[in-house]
């Protein structure tokens, strides 16, 4: 991974297409359009497929990016990029009924924060919404974003979740996602459409992510509590390519994948090896627990290698994003919560 100096690099290193994608728009036709594209992960991945597409010659297929775009500046970065821009709230049916008729679909609508607070928005949009979306595109292609907390903690002898181990989360958060796997696979096998649940756990972008909630606590010396002792995560260019990819795999009934990284990070490792980088002193609180949120990717990694980026190479990045004062959005995943109460 080349050195990254600016938000404009970043972007553009987490967009840059893999030759797995090369491959997989080589055998997948028709446009896509990526639904609830204007979360943290969206842009990106949109930019990717279009950047792919027109390497490969298909200026005629189109990108979709769908969503409220609340951040008009993420509609404007994506139409530069040549990326067809639909403005649409999903809870909205009619505005779901009048979006364009297209083959594939990646699906990244969802809530997790603000769970406690509103359970009932958490639910509506996650399981709800699906529903509306699968009723629209009962013969696309689909790629639905979730989440490994469908998964129970794992113990950390162990080696983490697996995509058949039986799911039972805590908390409201969990259970409205294996809510919406539920609702998903309904249609799936009604309808038989070709579906695939991308089970991503945690993605890494140098302005957010694990690394950079424990890099920031850190800075701030603040206290890193230790209880969740490990974590898996996976830079989010990776992440947007294994879902592009996912487009080659999906299945009726729906398959399930693990998408993370393999290694296992040791937070307190983290938090000591960022301490001695960032020249700060560390405090660390509680003690590891039994068990974490931790995941086999191993199918993955048969279907399409290990990423491109490894572990150190996001953490080497992280401590330079630091040292120049790069931008953090200010949103932490709150990985160490246990309860599932977000």
């Amino acid at each position: 991974m080349r050195t990254i100096t600016s938000v404009e690099d970043l972007e553009d290193e987490l967009s840059c297409p893999t030759e797995g994608v090369f491959e997989v728009l080589k055998a997948v036709e028709g446009d896509v359009m990526v639904l609830g594209a204007g979360g943290k992960m969206g842009p990106t991945l949109a930019r990717m497929l279009r950047r792919g597409m027109d390497r490969l010659g298909q200026k005629e297929r189109r990108v979709i990016a769908v969503s409220r775009f609340s951040n008009e500046l993420d509609a404007v970065v994506l139409l530069k990029a040549g990326v067809e821009v639909v403005r649409c709230d999903l809870m909205d049916r009619a505005g779901v009924t009048a979006l364009p008729e297209v083959p594939n679909v990646i699906y990244m609508a969802g809530q997790k924060f603000g769970t406690s607070g509103a359970p009932e928005m958490t639910w509506a949009m996650n399981t709800v919404v699906p529903a509306v979306v699968m009723e629209r595109f009962p013969r696309a292609r689909m790629v639905v974003f979730s989440t490994g907390c469908v998964y129970p903690l794992a113990r950390v002898s162990g080696g983490g979740s697996r995509e058949t181990d039986a799911l039972g989360p805590p908390g409201e958060y969990g259970n409205s996602c294996v809510g919406r796997e539920r609702v998903c696979e309904y249609f799936s096998k009604r309808n038989e459409t070709p579906m695939l649940l991308f089970r991503l756990s945690y993605a890494i972008d140098l302005r957010y992510g694990v690394l950079m909630d424990v890099a920031s606590k850190v800075m701030r010396r603040e206290p890193v509590d230790v209880t969740m002792g490990y974590a898996n995560v996976i830079w989010q260019g990776d992440a947007n390519a294994r879902a592009i990819q996912c487009l080659g795999r999906v299945a009726s009934p729906a398959v399930a994948l693990n998408v993370t990284g393999m290694e296992r990070v040791s937070i307190r490792e983290l938090a000591m090896g960022f301490g001695e980088r960032l020249g700060e002193r560390v405090e660390v609180v509680g003690e590891e627990a039994e068990v974490a949120w931790l995941f086999d990717a191993s199918r993955s990694y048969e279907w399409f290698g290990p990423p491109t980026v490894s572990l150190d190479e996001m953490i080497d990045a992280t401590v330079d994003w630091c040292q120049r004062g790069g931008e953090v959005l200010g949103k932490p995943t709150h990985f160490e919560v246990r309860d599932g109460a977000y």
